[in-house]
């Protein structure tokens, strides 16, 4: 028993080593959570939030001040000229294809500079899935330019590519997706920018900013991107919001994108704000803190990995994060599901529930998703999710506290080894 939760005598040790090597890098993380939420704090309080702001507007929802104080608070703290942070946004990456509509036309060029995008983008642009509606269908015209061997990016080949032709909007994706390379930092992403921007300064720069919030000290806006996006049930949420997302950026640019979600006429005037201002609020409030408990908890999650013999993590567990992702390569369709089903049992919610592999859509192999989550999906709360196909790896991340992330965590390592 560990507090009376039940978690072998195993993996009990192992916790106890895997915390005293983690030491100072949670020193470390809780550093910059400090300084993300001096950042947060100082935009509150500049924007002069008040109660007022969380009043729910119906309707077409014109004159929302609450909405319009929520926009500036995120700008002020990305160091942006504007942004549009909205529940009519369902997901990363409903707010992906319309920032990538909003800022291409028919006939313009989009280049992904991270290589091909993960799964769910690639059927938005049309590399794959054959919708009607993809960017692609409508005329615009793709490439990809592939990070390197050692997963950085080829800034030769970059240069080479935006000094031959205009490119409409140049595409950066932080995180790794299902990929197996590492999730890029903030200076790489700023060595890129400088790279576009000195061959074609015209060119959009997006940033797929998904689950890197706040995992840093600077954003992408901070290195000269123009744009990114992220959605609110990742980090920016921290358990509060809902549903939602958002994009940051210039102000030409969030104009665009604005009309592209609503219309031509209407762009940012309207939108109700479904009562969930003061979730939204909260939620991004309680972001730096909430992300620093995941990324303590992944590194927590790497180390006890390595000690129990699996030592593809990635990152490993002293490594600088860029991202609340996690991964493990474990060999086995069997230690995944096993794994997957650990951490639905060390969940709070539907922890009775069993998950299986099945068909997903946006995705091309079976998937196995874990997520005993308060907000339905929402990866800022502990869940972990995986492909069936070697090398089966498991993609985890979340926990809204560090002690909750450990326990889930402890279930799962008990669980992949029938303990």
């Amino acid at each position: 028993m560990y507090y009376g939760y039940k978690i072998s005598d195993e993996t009990a040790a192992l916790a106890r080593q895997a915390e005293a090597d983690c030491k100072e890098i949670f020193a470390k993380i809780d550093e910059n959570a400090l300084i993300c939420s001096a950042k947060v704090l100082s935009a509150f309080q500049e924007c002069m939030v008040s109660t007022a702001d969380f009043i729910e507007v119906t309707g077409y929802g014109f004159t929302d001040s609450g909405r319009e104080k929520l926009e500036r608070v995120y700008a002020k703290v990305f160091g942006a000229e504007d942004a549009l942070v909205r529940p009519q946004l369902m997901s990363g990456t409903h707010a992906l294809w319309v920032t990538l509509g909003g800022l291409t036309k028919p006939g313009d060029t989009l280049v992904y500079v991270t290589g091909t995008p993960y799964d769910t983008l690639q059927t938005v642009i049309g590399i794959t899935g054959g919708s009607r509606n993809s960017l692609m269908s409508y005329g615009v015209k793709y490439e990809e330019i592939d990070l390197k061997a050692d997963g950085k990016f080829d800034i030769q080949a970059i240069k080479a590519r935006f000094s031959e032709s205009f490119v409409k909007v140049a595409a950066i994706q932080r995180s790794r997706g299902y990929a197996q390379r590492k999730s890029l930092t903030i200076a790489e992403i700023a060595e890129a920018i400088k790279a576009i921007k000195e061959v074609s300064p015209n060119t959009v720069v997006m940033v797929d900013n998904c689950y890197g919030e706040f995992t840093e000290d600077r954003e992408p806006t901070d290195v000269g991107a123009d744009v990114f996006v992220g959605s609110m049930m990742k980090n920016l949420g921290a358990g509060y919001a809902v549903s939602g997302a958002y994009c940051v950026g210039t102000k030409a640019a969030i104009e665009d994108i604005a009309e592209r979600l609503t219309a031509p006429c209407i762009g940012k005037d309207l939108g109700a704000n479904f009562n969930q201002l003061a979730s939204f609020y909260k939620g991004f409030f309680m972001a730096p803190g909430c992300v620093a408990a995941t990324l303590k908890s992944m590194a927590f999650a790497a180390r006890m990995l390595e000690l129990a013999g699996f030592d593809e993590v990635s990152p490993r567990y002293d490594e600088k994060r860029t991202d609340i992702v996690q991964t493990v390569n474990l060999h086995s369709a069997d230690k995944l599901i096993k794994f997957c089903k650990g951490i639905q049992m060390g969940s709070p919610v539907e922890a009775y529930c069993i998950p299986e592999p099945g068909d997903m859509p946006g995705y091309e192999h079976p998937e196995i998703m874990a997520a005993g989550t308060f907000i339905t999906g929402a990866t800022n709360e502990l869940s972990c999710d995986g492909p069936i196909v070697p090398p089966y790896t498991a993609y985890m991340q979340g926990g809204l506290t560090y002690d909750y992330g450990k326990l889930g965590v402890m279930k799962a390592i008990d669980t992949m080894f029938d303990r």
